[in-house]
């Protein structure tokens, strides 16, 4: 069994004596008539010391080793506690490295498996090469133990049929051959180990000119919310900064000066957490693996294999559709390293036609037709913005009769906005029914495409509620393993008619089916994520 780093030891120890320093002042302010107060005095030292001893019994008790089958993990003080995580569970192996880490040259590696709402393992303070080793041999192992499963199986088809010869792996070779083609940059790279080598195809990189171009057409609520927090921070809750002649304007005046500027730094700070986020951003292909790494600030490492990809989804905004600029990600069932669910970043920023291409090669599907939502769903979506405005003018009104706000009918201006909103929401939803793929987009202000393969479906939900009767309208919810987290939504193919919504449920039933027997036959490991 293997230790972390002793820097870990130090990192518990000087977060034990934090926790015991302060939870004596803690306890005898609840309990300063029994205790009196003179007895922090006594208990700090004792807090001090079993924090300290606590932080490094747990280092000591913390143990991991990477054994034949499983990632085996140890913990636990007082209550001991044993993992073992099965390779083929693994959904991905990240690195992050913040700027301490970096100084320090240690690296936190997390484990993430399918489901669940964060990392299954995670193993804080181990040098760079070790973490750079635990990486490859969780890929290198996860890679033998899916070949086992699946000469297995191609032995059991042969035993069943001598006829039929199964092509163990071809749809991942297929894949191998559409994602290295004309959209690779340049570059192969060996990465190797003791045992093996693995090649690295370096298949993207962000340039320079798309960073900044990227980081000026992104939005972040980091960005949004930065500017509030530092005016608090350093202006004392705002004392002082609004004098009584800011007061004397008026309400509509008042408003422009305070939320223009705090607008201008929310899209500041947007950008520059962007560029440093993806800088230096570069994708690879190693073996069956994606391989990215980016940040300036905090670096990110990981690795995404590429049977573990539930999905892919296409996102932009409206300025970057403007300048026919688009991103792509690939959703896994895993947490994710940035707090993005298992959303991976593939290919953050690039052309739109670039981006199509990518996703093409690495899906299989063409490019999609789209059929659009029913009209109707457009004169729902008006009603419900009527309905907005007409709440909003109201509140406006009311805040007019206890405030001094006067000229409260220019809220009313809202109602012009209703019609080209429900306009533009309506316009950009619409779906695709693929051979093999089914594609949902949806989404103005941030558009995402999501592409899904039948096989990757879980369940199948037609939803309808009470005025989508009433318009004789549905909702298809499509479930994967990779889509029930709190950060993003499950897809759906909201308001189209019912007929149409019980025809593509059924007919993605009959191709999810279709999908996983051809999988079956030709011995493609179908794994319990793959499917109903």
């Amino acid at each position: 069994m293997n230790r972390l780093h002793p820097l870990s030891a130090v990192s518990n120890a000087v977060s034990g004596a934090i926790i015991g320093f302060f939870l004596p002042f803690l306890t005898v302010s609840f309990l300063a008539d029994p205790l009196g107060t003179n007895a922090v005095y006594a208990l700090v030292p004792i807090g001090l010391v079993l924090g300290v001893s606590h932080g490094i019994a747990t280092y000591y008790r913390f143990e991991y080793e990477l054994s034949p089958d499983t990632f085996d993990v140890s913990s636990g003080v007082f209550a001991r506690q044993s993992r073992e995580i099965p390779y083929g569970r693994i959904q991905n192996v990240d690195l992050r490295q913040d700027l301490l880490h970096r100084l320090l040259g240690v690296a936190v590696v997390s484990l993430e498996t399918a489901g669940g709402g964060a990392s299954e393992a995670t193993l804080s303070f181990v040098t760079k090469d070790e973490a750079e080793r635990i990486r490859t041999e969780v890929r290198r192992l996860t890679a033998e133990s899916g070949s086992e499963r699946a000469a297995s199986d191609e032995r059991v088809s042969s035993t069943e049929s001598a006829t039929e010869t199964p092509a163990v792996d071809a749809d991942v070779g297929t894949e191998t051959q559409r994602v290295t083609g004309s959209d690779t940059d340049s570059g192969i790279e060996t990465e190797a180990t003791d045992d093996h080598r693995v090649e690295r195809t370096r298949l993207f990189e962000l340039e320079t000119r798309e960073l900044l171009l990227y980081g000026t057409t992104a939005f972040s609520l980091s960005g949004v919310m930065l500017p509030v927090i530092l005016f608090v921070f350093f202006t004392d809750g705002g004392s002082g900064v609004f004098t009584s002649g800011f007061f004397e304007l008026s309400i509509l005046l008042q408003a422009v000066l305070v939320v223009v500027p705090w607008a201008l730094a929310a899209y500041l700070f947007s950008g520059l957490f962007t560029i440093a986020r993806y800088y230096d951003f570069q994708l690879a292909r190693a073996g069956d693996d994606y391989v990215y790494e980016h940040g300036l600030i905090q670096h990110y490492s990981g690795s995404i294999p590429i049977d573990k990809v539930q999905s892919v989804s296409i996102t932009d905004n409206p300025l970057q559709r403007a300048l026919g600029y688009a991103g792509l990600w690939v959703e896994t069932a895993g947490y994710g390293p940035e707090s993005s669910g298992g959303s991976q970043p593939t290919v953050p920023f690039a052309t739109e036609s670039r981006v199509y291409r990518f996703a093409e090669r690495v899906t299989g599907i063409e490019r999609p037709a789209f059929t659009d939502h029913p009209p109707i769903a457009r004169r729902r979506y008006l009603a419900r913005y009527t309905i907005l405005a007409t709440v909003f003018v109201g509140a406006v009104f009311v805040a007019a009769q206890v405030t001094a706000l006067e000229q409260w009918y220019f809220a009313g201006l809202a109602f012009l906005a209703v019609p080209p909103a429900a306009h533009l929401k309506w316009k950009h939803m619409s779906y695709y029914l693929g051979e093999d793929h089914l594609v949902i987009r949806r989404g103005f202000w941030n558009r995402t495409t999501t592409v899904i393969p039948y096989y990757r479906i879980q369940t199948l939900t037609t939803n309808r509620t009470l005025l989508q009767r009433r318009l004789d309208l549905a909702t298809l919810v499509v479930d994967t393993a990779s889509s029930r987290t709190f950060s993003r939504s499950t897809p759906q193919i909201v308001d189209i008619d019912l007929e149409d919504a019980r025809d593509v449920h059924d007919e993605s039933r009959n191709r999810l089916e279709r999908s996983l027997h051809e999988r079956t036959r030709d011995g493609v490991e179908t794994s319990p994520a793959d499917g109903i």
